[in-house]
């Protein structure tokens, strides 16, 4: 995994920027927003970190990662509301970014432009492979992009996207490792052919 550089003088004096961490689940994107927040405010940085209402499995007032690392958080409706709670910030943080609206794009860059250093944690695809929300333009406007990789459950090599293990075609569906397993390539469209077959012969 490629980390931020651990140089503390050029960290604490680094501005007005967008970091993108980007991956699968299980991948360790909140692990790493969470480490870099939490340096931030080792640095006496003035830190915000906001996510998505609508994420509350872990915590409703925390970012909490897989690993059970956690911070908090000031949980927002829309990406909007980033900017009313940002004012006097020296960096924010932005997890679970794929379930905000378009609008999170402009946001950053506001952000950004006004001198903070916004980093955002997100799904870069769906369970289908799909590129996901704001994330694609997310990553076209950063000024760094870091992606991290889950381990395929199924052959050890290292994943490309989420693959949903549970009967619900909604495309936000909160899950764990119950309903979500991290896949290669290669062995998520095996899952897909074998689906696809299943569904053939109950049909």
């Amino acid at each position: 995994m490629v980390v931020f550089s651990e140089d503390h003088t050029h960290e604490t004096c680094r501005r007005g920027r967008i970091e993108v961490v980007c991956g699968s689940m299980f991948s360790g994107k909140t692990e790493e927003l969470i480490r870099r927040l939490k340096r931030a405010t080792f640095a006496r940085q003035r830190v915000e970190i906001f996510k998505p209402a609508i994420d509350t499995r872990y915590s409703e007032a925390e970012v909490v990662s897989h690993d059970n690392n956690s911070i908090p958080s000031t949980p927002v409706d829309s990406s909007a509301s980033i900017l009313l709670f940002s004012s006097e910030i020296d960096v924010v943080g932005i997890d679970e970014a794929q379930f905000f609206d378009d609008g999170l794009v402009n946001v950053c860059n506001e952000l950004a432009d006004r001198g903070v250093r916004v980093i955002i944690a997100g799904l870069d695809m769906d369970f289908k492979g799909v590129p996901f929300g704001p994330m694609p333009a997310l990553c076209a406007i950063a000024d760094e992009v870091t992606k991290v990789h889950a381990i395929c459950v199924k052959c050890g090599d290292l994943a490309y996207v989420s693959h949903r293990t549970v009967a619900n075609d909604k495309r936000v569906l909160l899950g764990e490792k119950e309903e979500y397993e991290p896949l290669c390539r290669c062995c998520y469209r095996k899952a897909v052919e074998e689906e696809k077959k299943a569904q053939a012969s109950h049909s």
